[in-house]
């Protein structure tokens, strides 16, 4: 009996010093194929306040984006996005918006222009790419979510294509002046029934400039008129696969069929309640209940979103700031939490990788986080903790050439593509 037991803890040792062997050789090839891709997030959100002396993107932030996060986690470039809430459509309303839009570029100009040139530089091309990637620089580029701020001039399509802007969605969540959005869908509710006629001529507008044309918030009828009228090909710049989660923010089979077809590329997104909802409900009611009995006993109120969007930008401000101590506070909870109740992870993302890469090809999938702007998940919870998705791709056996592909290569094949486009129509 004492010799069974022993030969199973010696065979148990070996397996067991395999495995990690194992491990220790996929970490090193994972690291060497991160540290040769240009890796690529094509979507994070910003807020001005951290783009002053006083507080930016070189210090320790609690975004889940900045230059230490980036450099930790071998993050090359960063898509850092100007986004307007959607409001109403009047000349009001678009005076605001472009007042917002127009802080935001200039936030994202100051970074590198004036707070940290040494550290990041701003591209245009992927050419500008993979020059500051070669001199050891991290990357912004400039993607504008939701169009709204155009208003009805279509001049400052080539106002925001100067500022830098080099993809653009055409509505966000509610519908803009150019386009449904994919909100609609709740109730079905439709503005255009696709495109505003304004929304065509935005199109052949974009297309004229090179600013790629961004699917990932309008309607499906939208995206498929934008597919019909676009001499350019298109993108999603944070969106997953609707067949593994049904949510109106994900792309449907017909919809990536169509990318198969016109070519672009989608951008799968690390959001949480567009990989898994089961999963992120679960997780979300059990997490919300131990933030809120935290909250009940340092006096704070959460409150609905709706009421906080009533708030002053100072009123706001101080909420969130009350918000961040209670998650604080909270952070033991919800670890333990985790051993109990797993939340969306990035097997789960890899698994909309896995399934649209199945659908339409590895030349036209990329990555994407959604980071300070909702994204997320347990394993990629910001810029710092990257590699975990090389990781992953490299045990699902990718090699290091599709790796690189869908970091970054695919993407900057698209943008090229697109400014092609714009020279062949300058031209002619």
């Amino acid at each position: 009996m004492h010799l069974k037991l022993s030969l199973f803890l010696f065979f148990s040792s070996l397996i067991s010093l395999h495995a990690q062997k194992t491990d220790q050789e996929l970490l090193k090839r994972a690291k060497k194929i991160h540290q040769e891709a240009i890796t690529i997030d094509t979507h994070n959100d910003i807020n001005v306040d951290n783009f002053t002396e006083e507080k930016n993107y070189t210090m320790d932030l609690d975004t889940q984006v900045n230059l230490l996060k980036m450099e930790k986690g071998g993050i090359d470039v960063t898509w850092l996005i100007v986004y307007t809430g959607q409001e109403e459509l009047n000349d009001e309303g678009y005076k605001t918006a472009y007042k917002n839009a127009i802080s935001k570029f200039e936030a994202i100009h100051r970074l590198t222009d004036e707070l940290a040139p040494d550290k990041i530089g701003l591209a245009r091309t992927s050419e500008e790419v993979r020059k500051l990637v070669g001199q050891g620089k991290k990357v912004a580029m400039i993607g504008v979510e939701n169009a709204y701020p155009i208003g009805t001039d279509l001049d400052r399509i080539k106002e925001f294509y100067d500022r830098g802007a080099r993809y653009m969605s055409l509505s966000h969540n509610g519908h803009s002046q150019f386009s449904d959005s994919n909100t609609g869908e709740e109730n079905d509710d439709w503005l255009h029934n696709g495109l505003s006629e304004l929304g065509k001529e935005a199109i052949m507008e974009m297309n004229k400039y090179g600013i790629m044309i961004d699917v990932s918030h309008p309607s499906k009828e939208a995206i498929k008129q934008m597919f019909e009228i676009s001499k350019a090909p298109l993108i999603a710049s944070h969106s997953s696969a609707r067949a593994l989660c049904d949510h109106s923010r994900n792309l449907d089979d017909e919809l990536l069929e169509l990318f198969k077809i016109h070519g672009g590329v989608v951008q799968t997104v690390a959001f949480s309640s567009y990989l898994n909802s089961e999963k992120h409900e679960a997780f979300d009611a059990a997490s919300s209940k131990i933030y809120e009995n935290k909250a009940a006993d340092m006096n704070i109120s959460i409150l609905p979103r709706d009421t906080v969007r009533e708030f002053s930008k100072d009123e706001r401000k101080r909420y969130y700031q009350q918000l961040q101590l209670v998650e604080a506070a909270a952070q033991s909870d919800i670890d333990k939490l985790k051993k109990e109740v797993e939340p969306v992870n990035v097997s789960d993302f890899v698994d909309h990788i896995d399934y649209l890469v199945e659908k339409i090809g590895i030349d036209h999938v990329g990555i994407s986080s959604d980071f300070d702007g909702g994204g997320g998940i347990e394993g990629w919870d910001d810029a710092s903790e990257t590699l975990n998705v090389t990781v992953e791709l490299v045990k699902r056996g990718y090699t290091g050439k599709e790796i690189k592909k869908l970091w970054g290569e695919n993407l900057l094949r698209v943008l090229d593509e697109v400014q092609a486009v714009a020279n062949n129509i300058q031209k002619s």
